[in-house]
């Protein structure tokens, strides 16, 4: 068979399994095979790492179910993408449970330490001090990551703590191998990582040198922690002996967790926030993520709009999406924060009736300018760095989590002896009500910093359901562009036609309110940008943006994969 005719087959066997796009079919080329989901029957794990993504398949194998296998993915992150998968961050996880029809969501989100206060991050002249808020000991809230994954196995695992918990504590002591992206990576963050002793030792040579692509990378102190969160449960973080030496090195050099402040965490369990998109069920994360409630939101204004005819990454679906999006992003900027300490108008910006006011504002024609967009006021009707992984098993549960560390590295400090990089997830909060973050997000006093407050987030786990079934679940990385790079993978699949492979590898857009920029990636086309500039768009190329994991339910098969953007990522299933 020569190569021409097994490309036509193989185009052949993916219009049968993937069916026609929404538009008239494009002619299959050469190219197209390479954008095939990875195929399963009995589970599948996707993952930012394939170590970690490994780690979760064998759990499968061994007949654990979609929570036992998150978790022990969630742990093996901690030691091999340090970068974003963590024990000193926090998180978002929906959990969906097949026999019961029910889902769930896990807010284990960073605290607030009890010693913050609304000004701490401003100098004498009213300032923020960034690097007071970004990378010192006082840049770090109270982790969740331990108490969340927990939390969910004890409620929905079969297995073991110790037994999930055993492949990770193997890689951190018996080392993995460094690969380019971390390698490359500690390099261009040297000057932050360096700055604290803690952290060079273990992520550097003890001759000052760099771990290359191939080097065995052994990390014992965390591997320490990990055999004590295996034999203690999370006690052994929020009240032993991690905890304690987490406490004391933050007393030492400056930062205010207290064990107080570990022994007072707790995990919120919530009812996800539901909305509904042309025939199909959304479900994702509630506040304190504003990525659930403002997917729901840009899902209603699109409703209204023919994508699919309109076709994808047409110049005409781009404006639609980028006005959509600042619409979404202004009302972010004044309504969004933890509900605990302010009231969030979730069923007012969800609903379809505040949907049909808002796509009012929309010119079909021309970009309205950022500064004449404000939050709207939502009717209480009645009616970056970061890591997601999705898994699913046999029986068909599901979990997707979302955690972090919020900066690559979070603050850059390990908390002595315990091998644990500590998050910087203090700076998710409005230091300074009306000025930008870290991430150009513009934020007001319902995220005002507050003892015992969880910092607002754009981490967006999202679970879609057809007939009542689930149908695919996703989740990204990065920073602002979360919540549109989950939004354009909802659209590409369902308006656009697109199997989860080509979903992923699509060329995405993005627009938050301000800056007054339409970013776009690379494969946008120039007809297509000259359009939007003719629309009165700033347009600007961004590097890649997010890192999707997506798992996807189709004629009783497990379709996954995952974003080529993050070298190490991998789908795996059997």
């Amino acid at each position: 068979m020569n190569r021409i005719v097994l490309i036509a087959l193989l185009a052949s066997i993916s219009l049968q399994l993937f069916g026609q796009p929404a538009q008239e079919a494009a002619p299959i080329f050469a190219a197209d095979v390479l954008h095939h989901p990875v195929v399963g029957t009995k589970g599948m794990v996707a993952s930012q790492h394939k170590l970690a993504t490994q780690v979760g398949l064998d759990i499968l194998k061994k007949g654990g179910n979609a929570i036992d296998a998150a978790v022990a993915v969630g742990f093996s992150l901690a030691v091999v993408l340090p970068r974003a998968g963590n024990l000193g961050g926090g998180g978002f996880m929906l959990v969906h449970e097949a026999k019961k029809g029910t889902t769930k969501s896990f807010n284990y989100r960073e605290m607030a330490p009890a010693k913050s206060y609304k000004d701490m991050y401003l100098d004498a002249e009213g300032n923020v001090d960034k690097e007071k808020l970004n990378s010192q000991y006082l840049a770090s809230g109270v982790p969740g990551s331990v108490a969340g994954m927990t939390r969910a196995l004890d409620l929905y695992g079969t297995m073991k703590l110790e037994d999930i918990i055993a492949p990770a504590i193997k890689l951190a002591e018996d080392g993995f191998i460094v690969t380019y992206d971390l390698a490359r990576v500690l390099k261009g963050l040297e000057k932050r990582l360096r700055k604290f002793p803690e952290t060079e030792k273990i992520f550097y040579k003890a001759n000052g040198g760099y771990y290359e692509a191939g080097d065995l990378f052994v990390q014992k102190d965390l591997a320490w922690s990990l055999k004590e969160i295996a034999k203690e449960g999370p006690d052994a973080f929020y009240k032993g002996k991690v905890g304690k030496k987490i406490a004391k090195d933050m007393e030492k050099n400056g930062g205010i967790i207290t064990m107080k402040d570990l022994n007072n965490y707790k995990v919120e369990e919530l009812e996800p926030v539901w909305g509904s998109y042309r025939g199909y069920d959304v479900a994702s994360m509630p506040p304190p993520s504003s990525g659930g409630v403002h997917i729901v939101q840009m899902l209603n204004i699109l409703e209204y709009f023919p994508l699919g005819y309109l076709g994808h990454n047409s110049a005409e679906t781009i404006h639609l999406m980028a006005e959509t999006m600042k619409l979404a992003y202004a009302d972010r900027s004044e309504h969004l924060g933890d509900p605990n300490f302010w009231k969030v108008p979730v069923k007012g910006i969800t609903s379809k009736a505040y949907a049909a006011e808002l796509k009012e504002k929309i010119n079909r024609w021309q970009a309205t300018p950022s500064e004449q967009i404000k939050p709207s006021k939502p009717q209480t009707y009645e009616s970056d760095e970061t890591t997601h992984f999705t898994v699913v098993d046999k029986n068909g549960n599901v979990v997707c989590s979302t955690y972090t560390l919020n900066f690559s590295f979070g603050s850059g400090v390990v908390a002595k002896g315990t091998g644990i990089l500590m998050n910087n997830e203090m700076s998710d909060f409005a230091a300074k009500p009306g000025e930008a973050d870290a991430f150009g997000l513009i934020g007001g006093l319902a995220n005002a910093v507050e003892p015992g407050k969880r910092p607002l987030s754009s981490m967006t786990p999202t679970m879609v359901f057809k007939d009542g079934q689930p149908y695919f679940a996703t989740g990204s990385p990065g920073g602002s562009r979360i919540i549109t790079t989950v939004l354009q993978t909802i659209l590409n699949i369902i308006d656009h036609g697109m199997n989860v492979a080509e979903a992923a590898n699509a060329p995405r857009v993005h627009h938050q309110w301000y800056p007054e920029v339409l970013y776009i990636e690379k494969g946008v086309g120039f007809d297509t940008q000259n359009l939007l500039r003719s629309r009165q768009h700033t347009v600007k190329y961004r590097n890649a943006m997010g890192s999707t994991q997506t798992i996807m339910f189709r004629d009783g098969l497990l379709f996954g994969a995952s974003d080529p953007r993050r070298p190490d990522a991998a789908t795996m299933g059997f």
